[in-house]
């Protein structure tokens, strides 16, 4: 049996991501194909110039497709925005004959999906915290037990219909299908958290160059996710202005001299570049750049650190924080975020790839690479499903509504 092939599309503020792959054995994948082009009509994780962000989707599936040598028809895309949200739900049915089967946890989850969402908005994924039987929470797969009533506690994430809608007409328009949306930090998660970490509670904190997107995992399971409309390029601005430098060299001196802690910057280190209006370089401090870059971190820590204690369960998390994203290459990042969460803290990039991958061992790259693991996981999920196809159709349940919202579950 040919093995299957598998293509994501990480659309950032900054760059646009296409990877392909081929699925091998026990789930591991090969990369055959990378396609990176600058981003273009996106501005904080939504579709500002629909053209722009056409041509630039469309240079990017071509690279990756000429690299590969293959045609991308079918894609699985990111989603960021401030636009996105998220409520917890609970869902509850009876067991039909006595021993839960997948057609009862089907019933439970479509119960709990059953909350009131505006017209303007669209479920993304319902991804399942716990279940209980007759009373007994705490249960990760209830498949097979006795009981008479099933109940499931979901975590609903939404998106507006047309920041879906742009995105898709975007990704249409260069050439491919949307398969599905998936959400930032759930894919970053796929490539960067460890089980250890997912059991005993961590909070992934993806910092891109438009937006910081949160997922928080306990017992294995997504709690809160969040997305913030703060990044990066909010860092940049700031060296554009403090050194009054066009943006994309002020994004170069980031890069290259940029450090997340003024106290571990020599006072007397240097660097030269041409300021706005100059014909000739200017010296400037690091250690001063360095205190334009902390300001700038120290604030955006504090919107994750309240919004993760807005969620309640900031008390829950021993494994800390792993922070991923094109931002948390900047030198010393790690420990400031210690300093100011008061809880572990590492920085993770994707490992362990195979393939073309020389350009993927690096933070920016979580999310396209968790990309493609989602789409290995929604796979898995899908075989798992055709066992029980013929007996929901003769249930009398319409597959292809179920199958449209349930390939975005999390198992």
């Amino acid at each position: 049996m040919e093995a299957p092939i598998i293509v994501g599309i990480d659309v950032g503020t900054t760059k646009i991501c296409t990877l392909v792959a081929r699925v091998e054995a026990e789930g591991k994948f090969r990369i055959l194909g990378v396609g990176i082009e600058p981003s273009r009509g996106m501005r904080k994780g939504v579709v500002v110039d629909i053209e722009a962000a056409t041509k630039a989707i469309a240079r990017s599936i071509d690279k990756a497709e000429r690299t590969s040598g293959l045609e991308i028809t079918s894609v699985q895309v990111s989603l960021a925005g401030s636009h996105v949200s998220s409520v917890n739900s609970h869902g509850a049915t009876g067991v039909t004959g006595g021993v839960v089967d997948q057609n009862d946890v089907f019933r439970a989850l479509d119960a709990a999906k059953a909350v009131a969402i505006p017209h303007n908005r669209d479920i993304v994924h319902v991804i399942q915290r716990g279940f209980s039987v007759d009373g007994q929470d705490g249960i990760h797969k209830p498949i097979g037990m006795h009981g008479y009533r099933l109940e499931v506690e979901a975590h609903i994430i939404t998106a507006a219909s047309t920041s879906l809608d742009n995105l898709e007409q975007c990704v249409s328009a260069a050439g491919s299908e949307v398969e599905a949306f998936v959400l930032n930090p759930l894919a970053s998660a796929e490539a960067v958290l460890t089980e250890t970490e997912r059991e005993m509670g961590v909070v992934v904190c993806d910092i891109g160059g438009g937006t910081t997107d949160l997922a928080i995992y306990i017992n294995g399971d997504v709690w809160h996710t969040m997305v913030m409309a703060v990044g990066g390029n909010h860092i940049t601005s700031d060296i554009a202005h403090g050194l009054r430098l066009p943006l994309e060299q002020a994004e170069q001196v980031k890069v290259e001299h940029g450090h997340a802690l003024q106290s571990e910057v020599d006072p007397d280190e240097v660097f030269y570049i041409r300021p706005f209006g100059d014909e000739k370089r200017a010296e400037f401090s690091r250690n001063n750049l360095a205190m334009i870059i902390e300001a700038r971190v120290e604030e955006m820590f504090g919107y994750v650190l309240r919004e993760i204690k807005r969620s309640g369960y900031d008390g829950l998390l021993p494994a800390g924080m792993v922070l991923t994203g094109g931002t948390s290459a900047l030198p010393s990042i790690n420990e400031l975020a210690r300093e100011i969460f008061e809880f572990p803290v590492r920085v993770a990039q994707p490992e362990d790839l195979l393939g073309m991958t020389d350009q993927l061992h690096d933070p920016a790259f979580s999310t396209s690479v968790g990309l493609l693991e989602w789409t290995v996981l929604m796979n898995t999920v899908s075989y798992e499903k055709d066992h029980y196809r013929k007996q929901m159709r003769e249930g009398g349940i319409e597959w292809s509504k179920v199958a449209s919202w349930l390939r975005r579950l999390l198992p």
